[in-house]
This record gives structure tokens, sequence and C-alpha cells, in this order.
């Protein structure tokens, strides 16, 4: 991932300090946001601040994260952030595009629905959540294979062993097929 010529190696380290936070909202906003240049705790927690304040002004769902949070490099709420962030700005806005018709509102069931339409063809995949469906990895290749079956060969999928293994390969098709940086280990 790039913002501006800053590259980001650890997604959890590297927000830590909030400047990089900072250059993406930048980006997603239009808004001139100023950094703090220092490398205190001090320095990071106001960057941070400022980032949170710019996500809550835009309405974006930060609920139990906060500063203190991301600076001390929490993986589950930092992730929790980002994912806050792409839905807000990338999901909403292009489902709400696609699905103008559907009196749905929640992003979360748009996203379930588009999710359970691409895999409807993939019998053994009966996703009903974002937590336990995604679990035996079953769901992340049927995803993947849905848009992308030029990939691999789905049946060779549903015959490994273990999660652990079919999550291995969801990740290794995500990263070196379509650029999507691998987040989670599948353990």
């Amino acid at each position: 991932m790039e913002f501006g010529k800053q590259h980001i190696e650890n997604l959890f380290s590297d927000l830590q300090d909030g400047r990089r936070l900072l250059d993406l909202l930048e980006g997603l906003t239009g808004q001139r946001l100023p950094k703090e240049k220092g490398s205190t705790r001090v320095h990071a927690l106001n960057n941070v601040n400022k980032a949170l304040q710019v996500l809550q002004k835009n309405n974006v769902d930060l609920v139990n994260i906060g500063s203190t949070d991301i600076v001390d490099g929490n993986h589950k709420l930092t992730l929790g952030l980002i994912w806050n962030i792409i839905l807000h700005w990338q999901v909403k806005n292009v489902m709400k595009n696609i699905m103008a018709g559907l009196q749905q509102t929640n992003s979360e069931k748009i996203l379930l629905s588009w999710v359970r339409q691409s895999t409807r063809n993939y019998p053994q995949v009966n996703v009903i959540n974002f937590t336990t469906s995604w679990s035996d990895g079953l769901a992340l290749n049927a995803l993947i294979h849905s848009h992308r079956p030029d990939l691999f060969d789905w049946n060779s999928v549903v015959c490994q062993q273990s999660a652990t293994q079919r999550l291995d390969h969801a990740f290794n098709i995500a990263k070196y097929h379509l650029g999507i940086e691998k987040l989670l280990d599948p353990e």
C-alpha cells in the first residue's frame, strides 16, 4: 500500500504515529491535515486524535476505538479502524450506487447480501455472518473463485484437509494474483 511516497510495511506499527493515517485521510477527504512531526508518544497521540476527529466528522463508526489503541499497535482495533474506513469510503459508496433500489440501509447487510449472491453456486458455502462463516476457508475461496475462476480449481480447494490449508490458499491467491496483502494468519 502506498500513500504518496510512503510505503506501509507493517500496518500496525506504521500507523502508530498517526502520520500515515492522516495521509490516508487527506487522500480520502481532499482536506489538508497538518501533522505533528515530533517522535514522542504525545505527538503520535495528537496525530491519531486528529485522524479520529476527522473520521467522526465524516460519520465513520469508531465504537471502542481510541487513539491509545492505535498508538499502542492494538491489532484488533487497528484492523477494526481500517475496516470501518474501507466500509465508509469504498463499500458504502459502491454498494449505494449498485443497490440503490434496495431498501436495506445497513452496509454490513448489503455487503453480506453481495457475498451470498457471489457464493450462491457453491453448495458447500453458507455465509450467514462475517465471523464464523469464514473460519473453514471455503467462503473466502468461493468469493475469489466466483470472480476469478481462472486462478484455481475449486474442487481441489474443497478436497483440502484442513481449514488452515484452505485459508492459506485463499490468502496466497489474494496476495499473488489480486495484490491484496495478507493481514491475517490462517492459524
